[in-house]
């Protein structure tokens, strides 16, 4: 493999690079010649704090050369070589030395270094020379097989005579709109984009050759006994699980707000749900379910109270259980109590942790999530189903499957492997396999380094968010907020969590836990040791409404704010009625922090002036210019703001989530009827009481089902027709904020807009 030595430039660090010396002389001569011979690309530094900050920011560098005098103290030196090893445990480090002097090297820096640079021994060629072997050895070790093998074949120019059509690109330029495609990609993504039929890279069905080497690697790293690539998204992840466990007619345990993946998985393997209910807040955050729900007596009740399970089933023991972990909101639940109450009850357990699959490289999250090791406790065979797309670095769709066997029951590859190949492409796509396996190794090699730093930079910009509040707030004026601990424990008491040091939160679960002595989080009933709130899931607030759910006099709803962020090139993840999500990865940078807060401060000026709505949302006044002409920003959040106030939506939203609706026949039931057009479309403000669903209903926010197909819309289930129908006529009421509600379809009738869903005929 031919490499760019430009891509990998050397760091130098002494302060000898500039001065008339010998040292001097030599150092510039070095550099000369990598930069003639081989296009390296030499970074000079002339001080310790300056190679820090280069080291901090740069991922890319080839090799360090260290100068041993560049500090009068030993110590400094050995600062920096720790500080650089703490972040990369495999960066060639070579100290730049005379030969007298190794004898006055201590054994701290002799154990952390890979080499020596002498300063007036060797000739310039040598030393150059030694320099790009240590760079080609490094850049070979951080590729991992699978990658190092598709770049490989890549740059061999192969001529193909096999699928896919454009043949490494070619296809494309026989037409204006190929050409442009391939532009604006470039040659490499389509030479990458290779067939089934190349050898060299394996077989992702079969997890053979370099992929199912990928596959092992990715299961050591991520501590699971078997890992599976999946290219088709974590909703596929799930339906593999499912389909490999479950069969008609068995019972399945699953958190009520689950992905709706997870309901179509009780559709396809036809199974009977039970559910558990996670608690909301006064906010409408979704928080956790109740541990008493995991006890066997709470499971047993729910099974014997169900209407559709037939009681010669009633004695079945559950086949699977289904937990998000975490939830959007970042709710990470402690696994190991979770282990200790399904254990005897549930056959496999199953954590949904999409939005979640960095947890197990940072000592923050210890005990929190699936993949957890606890080899001394006893449990049933674990699930994970992990979108390594969505805050690790692999491409959008590309997620993993991890296993681990049950203390007494195994999980069969082979006979798992027959549900992988249901949902698996014969043609998988070759970079999202590589995307995953790069994704493991960077967090394999310094994966809670890179998460350090992004939760460390998330707690600074939740400091600055409260700093901001506090200060608004001294003047009576106002500013958003974060929901996260007001005060935390800190040296044994309760401490402002501004005044806790960043190290301490960072490295401390205490900071982060829920509980009902400590309820900033606005949960009743909190158990102790159970669940936390994520460090990089940063939930933003809204003036309007209280933790506990009172409205205020005035407010500010969370829509109106994210729709501004988005004009300004911001775009949030969830946007609830008084919140919204900003996810805080690894691929967040501090520069992003300044803009954020730059638009925050722009809205509160444009709200506070009231300035008018066709400045501040032009596009919104120019389709619905009879409502919004001449009104202003703050006056339309307070319309919005009152509407919600005034026909209580956020408590009928609360209500309709607290409802089980009754069951009259399976989910898989009612999309049978789907299949065979067995259905009716009716408005569900006339007419539905009584009537069965045929499909799942999911709101957005919070994109959770508050019904499923084969539940009964009737007395007990009203409050969600309530909400459904508050949401319809606010649409009406405030043109422009329709948001997406699944099972729904919107159809015009005299100048307005109804609700209609589909409800399975003759069913009530």
């Amino acid at each position: 493999m031919k490499i760019n030595y430009k891509e990998w430039p050397v760091l130098l660090i002494s302060d000898e690079i500039n001065r008339n010396t010998d040292v001097g002389f030599r150092i510039r001569e070095i550099s000369k010649k990598l930069e003639s011979e081989y296009g390296s690309i030499i970074i000079p530094s002339v001080s310790i704090n300056d190679a820090k900050e280069i080291i901090l920011s740069r991922a890319d560098i080839g090799t360090v050369i260290v100068d041993f005098d560049i500090s009068d103290s030993q110590e400094h030196v050995i600062e920096l070589l720790t500080f650089i090893r703490k972040r990369n445990k495999t960066l060639p480090v070579l100290l730049m030395t005379d030969k007298t002097q190794t004898e006055n090297i201590p054994s701290v820096i002799l154990e952390v270094i890979n080499g020596y640079i002498w300063e007036l021994a060797d000739t310039i060629n040598f030393l150059a020379g030694r320099i790009i072997r240590y760079i080609d050895q490094y850049i070979k070790s951080v590729q991992p097989p699978f990658f190092a093998t598709l770049t490989k074949y890549v740059k061999e120019y192969k001529y193909a005579w096999h699928t896919p059509g454009h043949m490494g690109g070619d296809g494309f330029l026989k037409s204006p709109a190929g050409v442009n495609m391939f532009n604006f990609y470039g040659e490499t993504v389509f030479r990458a984009d290779l067939s089934i039929s190349v050898p060299e890279l394996g077989s992702l069905l079969d997890h053979e050759g370099v992929v199912g080497d990928a596959e092992k690697y990715s299961a050591k790293v991520f501590n699971a006994d078997y890992t599976f690539y999946v290219l088709n998204g974590t909703s596929n992840v799930n339906q593999i699980i499912w389909r490999s466990r479950l069969v008609d007619n068995q019972i399945a345990f699953v958190d009520r707000n689950c992905h709706k993946s997870l309901n179509y998985a009780m559709i396809n393997t036809r199974a009977f749900p039970i559910y558990m209910i996670p608690r909301r807040n006064g906010l409408g955050i979704i928080g956790p379910v109740n541990l008493k729900e995991f006890e066997a007596g709470f499971i047993k009740q729910q099974i014997n109270s169900s209407s559709i399970i037939p009681d010669n089933l009633k004695n079945e023991k559950v086949k699977m259980s289904a937990l998000t972990n975490s939830t959007y909101d970042g709710v990470i639940y402690n696994v190991k109590r979770i282990k200790e109450r399904l254990k005897h009850n549930v056959e496999n357990l199953h954590f949904d942790e999409a939005w979640y699959a960095y947890a197990k490289f940072h000592p923050i999250y210890k005990d929190h999530y699936g993949m957890n090791n606890d080899e001394s406790e006893k449990h049933p065979p674990i699930f994970v189903s992990q979108s390594t797309h969505k805050l690790l670095t692999a491409f959008s769709q590309a997620s993993m499957l991890h296993i681990k066997n049950g203390t007494n029951r195994k999980i069969d590859h082979a006979l798992f492997n027959e549900t992988y190949m249901m949902y698996g492409s014969t043609s998988p796509q070759y970079s999202m396999i590589a995307s995953l396996e790069v994704a493991t190794k960077m967090m394999d090699d310094n994966g809670e380094i890179i998460l350090d730093d992004s939760i460390r930079d998330a707690i600074q910009l939740r400091k600055k968010v409260v700093e901001i509040q506090n200060e608004k707030r001294a003047s009576n004026d106002w500013f958003f907020g974060m929901w996260q601990p007001v005060k935390a424990l800190y040296n044994g008491k309760l401490t402002n969590f501004l005044s806790i040091p960043d190290e301490y939160i960072a490295s401390n679960q205490d900071v982060w836990e829920m509980n009902a002595g400590n309820n900033w989080h606005g949960f009743k009933d909190m158990e102790d040791n159970y669940v936390m709130l994520d460090p990089i899931k940063l939930t933003f607030t809204t003036p309007g409404i209280t933790i506990n759910g009172k409205m205020e006099d005035e407010g500010i709803p969370a829509s109106v704010v994210s729709d501004f962020l988005i004009d300004k090139g911001i775009v949030v993840e969830k946007t609830d009625y008084y919140s919204f999500l900003m996810l805080h990865s690894i691929g967040t940078t501090r520069g992003k922090h300044g803009e954020l807060l730059a638009a925050l401060f722009k809205f509160k000026q444009l709200y506070d002036n009231n300035t008018l709505l066709s400045e501040v949302f032009p596009e919104l006044v120019a389709k619905y210019p009879e409502k919004y002409s001449n009104m202003g920003l703050k006056d339309h959040c307070s319309n919005i703001h009152n509407y919600f106030k005034n026909h209580d939506l956020i408590n009928k939203m609360q209500a309709a989530f607290e409802i089980i609706p009754e069951q009259s026949m399976k989910p898989s039931d009612a999309y049978k009827c789907v299949v065979e057009n067995k259905v009716e479309r009716i408005e569900i403000s006339e007419n539905i009481i009584g009537r069965t669903m045929a499909v799942m209903l999911v709101p957005y926010p919070p994109g959770i089902p508050i019904m499923m197909g084969g539940e009964v819309m009737n007395e007990k289930s009203k409050a969600i027709l309530d909400y459904l129908i508050a949401r319809q006529n606010f649409e009406n009421e405030i043109p422009g904020y329709a948001s997406d509600i699944h099972g729904v379809e919107r159809v015009e009738k005299d100048g307005k807009t109804l609700f209609t869903t589909m409800v399975i005929v003759n069913a009530d």
